[in-house]
């Protein structure tokens, strides 16, 4: 039975590649779009990996790696939420001020 494994890539900003038994590269298949516009499509995420895992379609290991990523856009999307509504106030602030 013939399967492929995944190998790390070299460098640090390319998508691993998969590759046969004797080592060749495969084609990459392209990944379909994730939502991960706003909270709530984060969440969904997250969820779906859950999911994945309890099912056992993800491996627990490469679960807990995607939730943790994803729990760290989360943390930004929420970080950049947080800041826009600051400058939103001070703005608001200012302008009665002025």
């Amino acid at each position: 039975m013939s399967h492929s494994h995944n190998m790390p890539a070299p460098g640090g900003n390319h998508e691993p590649e998969t590759y046969d038994e004797q080592g060749n590269p495969l084609d990459p298949t392209p990944l379909p779009k994730i939502d991960l516009r706003d909270a709530h499509a984060i969440r969904r995420e997250i969820a779906a990996v859950y999911r994945d895992m309890r099912a056992g379609r993800i491996a627990s290991q490469d679960g807990t790696r995607l939730a943790y990523v994803l729990d760290m856009i989360r943390k930004a999307h929420e970080t950049a939420v947080l800041q826009d509504r600051i400058e939103l106030l001070e703005r608001t602030i200012d302008h009665r001020r002025g």
